[in-house]
Protein backbone atom coordinates (compact mmCIF):
# COMPACT_ATOMS: atom_id res chain seq x y z
CA UNK A 1 0.00 0.00 0.00
CA UNK A 2 2.96 2.66 0.89
CA UNK A 3 4.48 1.63 -2.40
CA UNK A 4 1.36 2.60 -4.20
CA UNK A 5 0.81 5.60 -2.47
CA UNK A 6 4.48 7.12 -3.22
CA UNK A 7 3.96 6.03 -6.80
CA UNK A 8 0.63 8.10 -7.03
CA UNK A 9 2.84 11.09 -5.50
CA UNK A 10 5.44 10.61 -8.32
CA UNK A 11 2.26 10.84 -10.27
CA UNK A 12 1.08 14.09 -8.69
CA UNK A 13 4.76 15.48 -9.49
CA UNK A 14 4.64 14.45 -12.92
CA UNK A 15 1.12 15.91 -13.41
CA UNK A 16 2.29 19.24 -12.35
CA UNK A 17 5.25 19.20 -14.37
CA UNK A 18 3.34 18.51 -17.77
CA UNK A 19 0.28 21.10 -16.65
CA UNK A 20 3.16 23.76 -16.31
CA UNK A 21 5.42 23.04 -19.19
CA UNK A 22 3.42 21.64 -22.07
CA UNK A 23 1.80 25.48 -22.24
CA UNK A 24 4.62 27.87 -21.53
CA UNK A 25 7.07 27.73 -24.42
CA UNK A 26 10.01 25.73 -21.93
CA UNK A 27 9.53 21.96 -23.67
CA UNK A 28 7.31 19.86 -21.58
CA UNK A 29 8.66 16.78 -22.94
CA UNK A 30 12.32 18.22 -22.25
CA UNK A 31 11.22 18.93 -18.46
CA UNK A 32 9.72 15.23 -18.64
CA UNK A 33 12.88 13.66 -19.76
CA UNK A 34 15.15 15.14 -16.99
CA UNK A 35 12.45 14.72 -14.34
CA UNK A 36 12.72 11.61 -15.47
CA UNK A 37 16.80 10.88 -14.37
CA UNK A 38 15.95 12.09 -10.87
CA UNK A 39 12.69 10.42 -10.05
CA UNK A 40 11.93 6.99 -11.14
CA UNK A 41 8.43 5.75 -11.80
CA UNK A 42 8.47 2.08 -10.89
CA UNK A 43 6.85 0.51 -14.28
CA UNK A 44 7.87 -0.88 -17.59
CA UNK A 45 9.97 0.69 -19.89
CA UNK A 46 7.45 0.42 -22.69
CA UNK A 47 4.22 1.85 -20.24
CA UNK A 48 7.15 4.95 -19.24
CA UNK A 49 7.05 5.97 -22.89
CA UNK A 50 3.60 5.57 -23.45
CA UNK A 51 3.11 7.40 -20.33
CA UNK A 52 4.83 10.38 -21.24
CA UNK A 53 3.00 11.22 -23.98
CA UNK A 54 -0.29 9.89 -22.99
CA UNK A 55 -0.67 12.00 -19.77
CA UNK A 56 -0.80 15.23 -22.09
CA UNK A 57 -4.84 13.73 -22.75
CA UNK A 58 -5.64 15.81 -19.30
CA UNK A 59 -3.79 18.86 -20.48
CA UNK A 60 -5.56 18.40 -23.76
CA UNK A 61 -8.63 18.28 -22.22
CA UNK A 62 -8.20 21.84 -20.63
CA UNK A 63 -7.97 23.82 -23.61
CA UNK A 64 -11.22 22.16 -24.56
CA UNK A 65 -12.72 22.98 -21.84
CA UNK A 66 -11.23 26.54 -21.83
CA UNK A 67 -11.97 27.56 -25.29
CA UNK A 68 -15.02 25.21 -26.21
CA UNK A 69 -17.31 28.05 -26.67
CA UNK A 70 -14.77 29.45 -29.65
CA UNK A 71 -14.20 25.88 -30.81
CA UNK A 72 -17.89 24.24 -30.88
CA UNK A 73 -18.98 24.76 -34.56
CA UNK A 74 -22.15 23.34 -33.58
CA UNK A 75 -23.29 25.67 -31.40
CA UNK A 76 -26.62 26.71 -32.07
CA UNK A 77 -26.26 30.38 -29.90
CA UNK A 78 -23.70 31.11 -32.33
CA UNK A 79 -25.02 32.90 -35.87
CA UNK A 80 -24.37 30.74 -39.55
CA UNK A 81 -21.29 33.67 -40.38
CA UNK A 82 -19.82 32.33 -36.48
CA UNK A 83 -20.72 29.14 -37.47
CA UNK A 84 -18.72 28.94 -40.48
CA UNK A 85 -15.99 31.28 -38.92
CA UNK A 86 -15.67 28.38 -35.91
CA UNK A 87 -15.26 25.56 -39.00
CA UNK A 88 -12.77 27.92 -41.10
CA UNK A 89 -10.69 28.10 -37.74
CA UNK A 90 -10.54 23.97 -37.43
CA UNK A 91 -9.62 23.89 -41.45
CA UNK A 92 -6.57 26.07 -40.68
CA UNK A 93 -5.92 24.16 -37.81
CA UNK A 94 -6.34 20.92 -39.60
CA UNK A 95 -3.56 22.19 -42.19
CA UNK A 96 -1.22 23.27 -39.69
CA UNK A 97 -0.51 19.45 -37.95
CA UNK A 98 0.09 18.10 -41.20
CA UNK A 99 3.76 18.73 -41.52
CA UNK A 100 4.61 17.81 -37.78
CA UNK A 101 2.11 14.94 -38.41
CA UNK A 102 3.83 13.51 -41.00
CA UNK A 103 7.63 14.15 -39.65
CA UNK A 104 6.56 12.30 -36.51
CA UNK A 105 4.91 9.29 -38.10
CA UNK A 106 8.00 8.64 -40.04
CA UNK A 107 10.44 9.77 -37.39
CA UNK A 108 9.11 9.08 -33.86
CA UNK A 109 11.08 5.99 -33.21
CA UNK A 110 14.36 7.22 -34.67
CA UNK A 111 13.81 10.35 -32.36
CA UNK A 112 12.88 8.54 -29.23
CA UNK A 113 16.07 6.38 -29.41
CA UNK A 114 18.26 9.22 -29.96
CA UNK A 115 17.35 12.29 -29.23
CA UNK A 116 15.54 11.59 -25.63
CA UNK A 117 18.87 12.22 -23.95
CA UNK A 118 19.60 15.26 -21.59
CA UNK A 119 22.25 16.78 -23.71
CA UNK A 120 19.94 17.06 -26.65
CA UNK A 121 17.46 18.75 -24.05
CA UNK A 122 19.99 20.94 -22.94
CA UNK A 123 21.23 22.17 -26.51
CA UNK A 124 17.42 22.54 -27.50
CA UNK A 125 16.87 24.95 -24.39
CA UNK A 126 19.47 27.38 -24.97
CA UNK A 127 19.20 27.46 -28.66
CA UNK A 128 15.59 28.05 -28.19
CA UNK A 129 15.88 30.37 -25.41
CA UNK A 130 18.68 32.80 -27.09
CA UNK A 131 16.07 32.18 -30.25
CA UNK A 132 12.92 33.80 -27.69
CA UNK A 133 15.13 36.88 -26.73
CA UNK A 134 16.59 37.87 -30.34
CA UNK A 135 12.94 37.27 -31.70
CA UNK A 136 11.46 39.76 -29.31
CA UNK A 137 13.89 42.27 -29.66
CA UNK A 138 13.60 42.49 -33.00
CA UNK A 139 10.07 42.77 -32.83
CA UNK A 140 10.13 45.29 -30.49
CA UNK A 141 7.47 48.39 -31.51
CA UNK A 142 6.38 45.93 -34.43
CA UNK A 143 2.44 45.59 -34.57
CA UNK A 144 1.91 42.57 -35.71
CA UNK A 145 -0.49 42.02 -39.07
CA UNK A 146 -2.50 39.30 -37.67
CA UNK A 147 -4.39 40.10 -34.24
CA UNK A 148 -7.06 37.05 -33.97
CA UNK A 149 -6.78 33.61 -35.11
CA UNK A 150 -9.77 34.15 -37.69
CA UNK A 151 -7.14 36.12 -39.31
CA UNK A 152 -4.69 33.84 -40.10
CA UNK A 153 -4.87 31.83 -43.38
CA UNK A 154 -3.99 28.38 -45.00
CA UNK A 155 -0.09 29.70 -45.81
CA UNK A 156 0.68 31.22 -42.31
CA UNK A 157 -1.52 28.45 -40.74
CA UNK A 158 0.95 25.83 -42.96
CA UNK A 159 4.31 27.64 -42.32
CA UNK A 160 3.20 27.64 -38.53
CA UNK A 161 2.71 24.09 -38.74
CA UNK A 162 6.48 23.95 -40.27
CA UNK A 163 7.83 25.19 -37.17
CA UNK A 164 5.84 23.01 -35.33
CA UNK A 165 8.07 19.91 -36.69
CA UNK A 166 11.08 21.94 -34.63
CA UNK A 167 9.66 20.92 -31.15
CA UNK A 168 9.87 16.94 -32.24
CA UNK A 169 13.36 17.64 -31.11
CA UNK A 170 13.24 17.36 -27.24
CA UNK A 171 13.92 20.60 -25.36
CA UNK A 172 12.48 22.41 -28.29
CA UNK A 173 8.68 22.85 -27.11
CA UNK A 174 5.83 22.83 -29.01
CA UNK A 175 3.98 25.76 -27.93
CA UNK A 176 7.70 27.83 -28.08
CA UNK A 177 8.51 26.74 -31.80
CA UNK A 178 5.02 27.60 -33.28
CA UNK A 179 4.50 30.69 -31.19
CA UNK A 180 8.21 31.59 -32.16
CA UNK A 181 7.00 31.07 -36.11
CA UNK A 182 3.84 32.72 -35.69
CA UNK A 183 5.29 35.68 -34.40
CA UNK A 184 8.00 35.70 -37.20
CA UNK A 185 5.13 35.52 -39.29
CA UNK A 186 3.59 38.93 -38.01
CA UNK A 187 1.02 37.11 -35.99
CA UNK A 188 0.34 38.82 -32.32
CA UNK A 189 1.27 36.95 -29.23
CA UNK A 190 -2.24 36.57 -27.71
CA UNK A 191 -3.40 34.87 -31.47
CA UNK A 192 -0.05 32.92 -31.67
CA UNK A 193 -0.80 31.23 -28.44
CA UNK A 194 -4.47 30.37 -28.97
CA UNK A 195 -3.54 28.87 -32.65
CA UNK A 196 -0.57 27.39 -30.78
CA UNK A 197 -3.15 25.63 -27.84
CA UNK A 198 -6.08 24.74 -30.86
CA UNK A 199 -2.96 22.86 -32.79
CA UNK A 200 -2.23 20.73 -29.75
CA UNK A 201 -5.77 19.48 -29.31
CA UNK A 202 -5.58 17.07 -32.78
CA UNK A 203 -1.38 17.15 -32.18
CA UNK A 204 -1.10 15.90 -29.05
CA UNK A 205 -4.67 13.35 -29.80
CA UNK A 206 -2.96 11.75 -32.44
CA UNK A 207 0.68 11.67 -30.84
CA UNK A 208 -0.59 9.82 -27.81
CA UNK A 209 -2.92 7.74 -29.80
CA UNK A 210 0.23 6.35 -31.53
CA UNK A 211 1.86 5.69 -28.46
CA UNK A 212 -1.03 4.21 -26.79
CA UNK A 213 -1.57 2.11 -29.94
CA UNK A 214 2.22 1.07 -29.73
CA UNK A 215 2.03 -0.23 -26.17
CA UNK A 216 -1.06 -2.35 -26.68
CA UNK A 217 0.93 -4.09 -29.56
CA UNK A 218 4.17 -4.60 -27.88
CA UNK A 219 2.15 -7.21 -25.72
CA UNK A 220 2.79 -5.88 -22.19
CA UNK A 221 0.06 -5.72 -19.84
CA UNK A 222 -0.17 -2.43 -17.38
CA UNK A 223 -0.84 -3.22 -14.15
CA UNK A 224 -3.32 -1.38 -11.89
CA UNK A 225 -0.73 0.79 -9.96
CA UNK A 226 0.61 1.83 -13.32
CA UNK A 227 -3.15 2.27 -14.78
CA UNK A 228 -3.52 4.37 -11.49
CA UNK A 229 -0.44 6.29 -11.98
CA UNK A 230 -1.33 7.59 -15.38
CA UNK A 231 -5.27 8.47 -14.17
CA UNK A 232 -3.82 10.28 -11.53
CA UNK A 233 -0.97 11.85 -14.30
CA UNK A 234 -3.77 13.16 -16.19
CA UNK A 235 -6.03 14.56 -14.14
CA UNK A 236 -3.73 16.30 -12.41
CA UNK A 237 -2.39 17.74 -15.77
CA UNK A 238 -5.95 18.63 -16.49
CA UNK A 239 -6.17 20.63 -13.30
CA UNK A 240 -3.08 22.61 -13.67
CA UNK A 241 -3.21 23.48 -17.03
CA UNK A 242 -6.34 25.26 -16.17
CA UNK A 243 -4.73 27.70 -14.21
CA UNK A 244 -1.47 27.35 -16.48
CA UNK A 245 -3.92 28.48 -19.74
CA UNK A 246 -5.46 31.01 -18.51
CA UNK A 247 -2.49 32.93 -16.81
CA UNK A 248 -0.27 32.42 -19.67
CA UNK A 249 -2.90 34.41 -22.20
CA UNK A 250 -3.53 37.05 -19.56
CA UNK A 251 0.64 37.61 -19.57
CA UNK A 252 1.09 37.71 -23.05
CA UNK A 253 -1.05 40.57 -23.38
CA UNK A 254 1.14 42.49 -21.56
CA UNK A 255 4.72 41.13 -21.55
CA UNK A 256 6.59 39.56 -24.16
CA UNK A 257 8.39 36.04 -24.14
CA UNK A 258 11.79 37.14 -23.37
CA UNK A 259 11.59 36.04 -19.67
CA UNK A 260 11.04 32.81 -20.81
CA UNK A 261 14.09 32.72 -22.64
CA UNK A 262 16.29 33.56 -20.23
CA UNK A 263 14.71 30.60 -17.97
CA UNK A 264 15.51 28.71 -21.28
CA UNK A 265 19.14 29.57 -21.32
CA UNK A 266 19.72 29.69 -17.31
CA UNK A 267 18.30 25.80 -17.42
CA UNK A 268 19.94 24.46 -20.31
CA UNK A 269 23.36 25.62 -19.05
CA UNK A 270 22.78 23.69 -15.86
CA UNK A 271 21.46 20.64 -17.58
CA UNK A 272 24.46 20.63 -19.55
CA UNK A 273 26.95 21.08 -16.69
CA UNK A 274 24.97 18.33 -14.79
CA UNK A 275 25.30 15.85 -17.44
CA UNK A 276 29.19 16.23 -19.07
CA UNK A 277 29.97 16.85 -15.76
CA UNK A 278 27.84 13.65 -13.62
CA UNK A 279 26.85 11.41 -16.42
Amino acid sequence: MLDFLIELLKAILFGIVEGVTEWLPISSTGHLILLNEFVTLNMSDEFQSMFDVVIQLGAILAVIVIFFNKLNPLDLNKTAEQRSRTWNLWFHVIVAIIPSGVVGVLFDDWMEAHLHNGIVVAIALIVYGIAFIAVERMNAGRKPSVRTVYQIDYKTALLIGAFQCLSLIPGTSRSGSTILGAILLGVGRSAGAEFSFFMAIPTMLGASAIKLLKFLLSGVSASATEIGVLLVGCVVSFVVSMVVIKGLMEYVRKHSFSAFGVYRIVLGAVVLVYFVLFQ
